[in-house]
C-alpha cells in the first residue's frame, strides 16, 4: 500500500482520544493512534510530519502519571499538546504546573494573544478573526509558568496560559480541546498546525484508500482462500464486499445466525449477499447453541467473551468442511480497538472482534481491513466500493447482537420481546421520516420490572429503554430530541402490542459519560 503523509497522535489515556484522530482525517491527513509508552526509535522510525499529545485525566507532577520520553520534543518534528498534553510540554520544558483556584470546564471565553496582546498571533491562530473565542475547556491543574523560550498566545479570565508556544522549536499547547465541536475554529487550528505547521499537503482520501486496500488485499492472498465473518451489519458487509472485490469467488463467507439478531435480520441478510451480490455465502443457524453457552450469565463483558468465542469456534468448524482455508476476515473498525482498550485508555468494554477471541483460532491470519476507520469512513468506503445506499446506511448493530441488549440473563422469551418492541421503535422513527436524522436507535430490554395497571388488574412486567443518539464518529454522541408526540406513539404501541411490558423509558445521557449501547 502507497506510504500517506502521516500525522501521530499520543495517547495518554483521555477519552477524546480518538476524536483527535478523527478531526485530523476530516482534513485529508491521515492519523494513527500510539500509546505513549510506544519507545523513541519507533516513533523517529515512524516517518510522522508532527506529533499529538492528547489529554488524560491525570495531574501530570504527580507520581506515576503518564509521561513520553522527553526527547520526543527534540527531534525536530512539530508537536501540539493538547489539555493534558499541553501541560506535560511545559513539564517536560521544566515549566511550573499548578492546581487552579477555580476548575475550567466547558465552554469558556478565550483571548487570542493574552490580555493586551496582539490578537494576530499566527501559528495555531493564524487566519481566525477577531481576539475573542470561545473554547472547550475540561481541567484542575494549569500552567502557572511558561517554559523559557514560550510565549503566552491566549488566556481565559482563570487562566493565565489557554495557549502558549515556542515557534522556533515549533511546540505548540493549548489548554483547550480544539477536537470537540464546542470550540469555534477547532477545526481550523488543527488544519493550521497539521498543513501550516507540519507541511501536510492531504493525501487521504477515501477513493484512494479502497483502491490501495482492494490492490493489497490481493497481492496478501494471493491464490489462498478466504472465510470472511459475516454478520449483515454494516462493518462486516462492507468488509466483505472489499475482500470480494479483491479476490472473488476465492472468498466465502459464513453467516452466522446466532439467535440473536433483529426481527427477520437473517432472512435479509442472506438475501442480500446470496441474491444481490452473488457472493458464496453459508448460513449456520446456532441460536440453540449460543443460548445454551449464555444460560444463567448476567456479566456484560462474560457475555461478550462467550459469544466471540463462539463465533471462532463456530467458524473452525464450518472451514474444515469446505476445505483448507488460509484467512478469515473481520470486520473490525477503530472504535471496537479503542473502547477494548488502546495502549493505557480506560477498557470501556470489549469487543467481540478484538477482546473476544480466544487464544487459539485455526487460522493462517486474521485480516481486519476497517481496522483503523471509524463509521463515517466504514460507510464511505461502502459507497466507494458501489455498495447501495440503504444497505450502507443500516442501523448500526454489535457483532453480539440483542446479546447485549438485553440486561442480565439471556433468553429466547426475552429475545423474543425485544425483537418486537426494537422493530415498532425501528418502524415509527423511519415513518417519521427520522431514520436519516438519528445516527442510531434501538431498543434494551433493562432487568428492570414494575407495577403496572392494564385492564384493571395489577402487572409486574418489564421496563423496554428507548436509545436514539445523534453522532459523526460514535466517539461522542448526544441523546436525540425525539418529538413527543412521537415518543408517545412508541411507547403506547410497544405496551400494546408486546406481551410482558407496561413501562416504557427514553435514555437521554450523552457519550460520554455514557456509551452508546447499553452493555
Amino acid at each position: 500500500m502507497m506510504e500517506h503523509e502521516k500525522v501521530l497522535v499520543l495517547d495518554f489515556g483521555g477519552q477524546y482520544n480518538q476524536l483527535i484522530a478523527r478531526r485530523v482525517r476530516d482534513i485529508n491527513v491521515y492519523c494513527e493512534v500510539w500509546s505513549y509508552k510506544t519507545p523513541l526509535e519507533k516513533i523517529r522510525a515512524g516517518g510522522f510530519k508532527g506529533i499529538i499529545f492528547t489529554g488524560g485525566p491525570n495531574s501530570v507532577y504527580l507520581k506515576g502519571s503518564p509521561v513520553c520520553d522527553p526527547e520526543i520534543l527534540e527531534l525536530g518534528i512539530p508537536v501540539l499538546g493538547i489539555c493534558y498534553g499541553a501541560q506535560l510540554i511545559a513539564f517536560l520544558k521544566a515549566g511550573v504546573i499548578a492546581k487552579a483556584d477555580r476548575r475550567e470546564y466547558g465552554k469558556t471565553l478565550t483571548r487570542i494573544g493574552g490580555d493586551g496582546g496582539n490578537p494576530h498571533v499566527g501559528g495555531i491562530f493564524d487566519g481566525i478573526p477577531g481576539d475573542e473565542i470561545v473554547t472547550w475547556m475540561s481541567h484542575t491543574d494549569y500552567v502557572e509558568v511558561v517554559p523559557e523560550g514560550f510565549r503566552i498566545t491566549a488566556v481565559t479570565d482563570t487562566c493565565p496560559s489557554a495557549a502558549f508556544e515556542d515557534n522556533v522549536k515549533r511546540l505548540y499547547a493549548v489548554q483547550f480541546h480544539p477536537e470537540v465541536s464546542h470550540t469555534d475554529f477547532g477545526t481550523q487550528m488543527l488544519r493550521n498546525f497539521v498543513y501550516g505547521i507540519c507541511g501536510c499537503k492531504g493525501d487521504w482520501v477515501m477513493s484512494s484508500f479502497v483502491r490501495e486496500s482492494v490492490e493489497a488485499l490481493r497481492e496478501k492472498i494471493g491464490g489462498r482462500k478466504v472465510l470472511c465473518a459475516l454478520s449483515g451489519g454494516v462493518d462486516s458487509s462492507v468488509c466483505a464486499a472489499m475482500i470480494h472485490r479483491a479476490v472473488g469467488k476465492q472468498l466465502t463467507c459464513i453467516f452466522v445466525d446466532h439467535g440473536l439478531l433483529r426481527k427477520d435480520e437473517g432472512d435479509q441478510v442472506e438475501k442480500i449477499f446470496a441474491d444481490d451480490f452473488d457472493l458464496d455465502i453459508i448460513r449456520v443457524n446456532s441460536s440453540e447453541r449460543f443460548l445454551a453457552r449464555l444460560a444463567g450469565v448476567c456479566d456484560p463483558e462474560t457475555k461478550r467473551k462467550i459469544i466471540g468465542e463462539e463465533f471462532i469456534r463456530v467458524f473452525e468448524e464450518e472451514a474444515r468442511k469446505i476445505g483448507k482455508v488460509d484467512f478469515l476476515v473481520q470486520g473490525t473498525i477503530y472504535p471496537d480497538v479503542i473502547e477494548s482498550g488502546l495502549g493505557d485508555s480506560a477498557v470501556i468494554k470489549s469487543h467481540h472482534n478484538v477482546g473476544g477471541l480466544p487464544d487459539h483460532v485455526d487460522f493462517e491470519e486474521i485480516i481486519e481491513p476497517l481496522r483503523n476507520l471509524f463509521k463515517d469512513e466504514v460507510r464511505r468506503a461502502g459507497i466507494e466500493l458501489g455498495m447501495p445506499e440503504d444497505l450502507v446506511w443500516r442501523q448500526p448493530f454489535p457483532g453480539p447482537g440483542l446479546g447485549i441488549r438485553i440486561m442480565g440473563d439471556v433468553t429466547s422469551e426475552k429475545l423474543d420481546l425485544l425483537r418486537e418492541a426494537d422493530a415498532i421503535f425501528r418502524d415509527e422513527i423511519a415513518a417519521a421520516g427520522l431514520h436519516k436524522v438519528y445516527n442510531q436507535y434501538f431498543a434494551v430490554l433493562t432487568g428492570v420490572r414494575s407495577v403496572g395497571v392494564m385492564g384493571d388488574e395489577r402487572t409486574y412486567d418489564y421496563t423496554v429503554a428507548l436509545r436514539s443518539v445523534t453522532t459523526t464518529d460514535f466517539m461522542t454522541a448526544d441523546f436525540a430530541r425525539i418529538p413527543y408526540d412521537l415518543l408517545e406513539k412508541i411507547s403506547s404501541r410497544i405496551v400494546n402490542e408486546v406481551r410482558n411490558v407496561n413501562r416504557v423509558v427514553y435514555d437521554i445521557t450523552t457519550k460520554p459519560p455514557a456509551t452508546i449501547e447499553w452493555e
